[in-house]
């Protein structure tokens, strides 16, 4: 209502904001100066807006990420935790709770959680997993995404439909597809996989790709456990498929800035293709392949859902990641997330190996920066 008065008085207002007198000096107009005080006292400074507009997202990322980074810091330092009901969910206050309580084992700060994580055999085990997977997928989609995105950047005839078929992947639940990749790697001659390598290519039995437990064909042959081999197929070609569509979307984005001119420079020298896609298109795509790798080496070294959604079904347990124990192929967040569910109220063993899978991550990342210097052309 009051901006509304305001509004009518400036429309009434005379329209000559400056009067110039007989002696040759000029004074604003009394009611346009009065509107103008009046409305600078209500005008907020630039920083005071700025806080403002930023106050939601500053929230979020308090709540969201800056408290569970700070917890995770200090479950991961303090030995010997236990979590002490209606004290909070904030580890140090949960400390303070514990040593002025007196009650049971006081806490003190320390490496033990650390050296708990290092001597476990499984933990190690499941970086060892996530590093043979991360060596064959990352390099394998990235050239994959590179060589389609190419394709599609060369193409005019249903462009848009090929683009939306690669990008379906992305927008697909993760659970939804890894229960369509156990479906079609079933044990059972009736799974796809099965039918297309015993119909098309003359393979007798039907091949376990991930069950524990063997299948009993007619003839009465038991085709045995899953094989490490026939497992990790399965886990890559996941990771594969559901991984290419956001990479492909980066390389087109990339392409697209590329010059045409240095392609037409290039045909009129009488360079191949393949030599101009070498010469021309891989180093001027290199800042995206440099972000591929890199978001690709984290994503990787994180993934837990395509790994369990891959089992799904397979067998009744849980946090089960193949073989006889449920551990043949469990990544590092699968470690922790078994950790943290069978320990619950002791989250620092969980917390310190987060702690060491953020180290792994951030020596790769910084590799992968020190040795792109000279290769990464902007």
């Amino acid at each position: 209502m009051e901006n509304t008065k305001e509004r009518k008085e400036m429309e009434q207002a005379p329209v000559m904001d400056v009067v110039v007198n007989g002696n040759g000096t000029a004074t604003i107009d009394a009611t346009k100066a009065k509107l103008i005080s009046k409305r600078k006292l209500f005008t907020l400074p630039q920083w005071a807006v700025a806080w403002i507009v930023l106050i939601p997202a500053l929230i979020f990322i308090v709540m969201f990420m800056l408290y569970p980074i700070i917890n995770t810091f200090l479950y991961a330092f303090i030995q010997d935790f236990e979590y002490i009901p209606k004290a909070g969910s904030f580890a140090l206050g949960q400390f303070l709770s514990r040593v002025s309580s007196g009650k049971g084992l006081t806490p003190t700060f320390g490496f033990g959680n650390f050296a708990v994580v290092l001597s476990n055999q499984v933990f190690l085990k499941s970086i060892l997993n996530t590093a043979e997977l991360v060596i064959v997928e990352v390099p394998l989609t990235i050239i994959i995404s590179l060589l389609i995105a190419t394709f599609l950047n060369s193409i005019k005839a249903l462009k848009g439909l090929y683009q939306t078929i690669f990008f379906l992947p992305y927008v697909t639940n993760s659970i939804a597809l890894g229960l369509v990749f156990n479906m079609a790697f079933s044990k059972t001659p009736g799974g796809l996989i099965n039918i297309v390598l015993m119909r098309v290519f003359g393979v007798e039995n039907p091949i376990n790709w991930l069950s524990s437990t063997g299948y009993i064909t007619e003839a009465g042959v038991n085709t045995g456990a899953a094989t490490r081999f026939h497992q990790g197929v399965v886990i890559v070609t996941y990771s594969l498929w559901n991984g290419i569509a956001f990479k492909i979307l980066v390389f087109m984005s990339g392409l697209a800035t590329i010059d045409k001119q240095y392609y037409d420079a290039a045909k009129i020298d009488g360079s191949s293709s393949f030599t101009i896609w070498r010469r021309i298109t891989l180093p001027l795509l290199s800042p995206q392949i440099l972000y591929i790798t890199i978001t690709s080496f984290i994503g990787s070294f994180k993934m837990y859902t395509g790994v369990l959604a891959v089992y799904q079904g397979t067998e009744a347990k849980p946090h089960y990641f193949g073989g006889d124990t449920g551990e043949e192929w469990m990544p590092v967040v699968g470690w922790l997330y078994r950790e943290l569910e069978l320990s619950y109220t002791k989250p620092g063993i969980s917390s310190a190996g987060s702690l060491v899978l953020l180290g792994i991550i951030m020596i790769i990342t910084v590799a992968q920066f020190a040795v792109s210097k000279k290769r990464v052309h902007y």
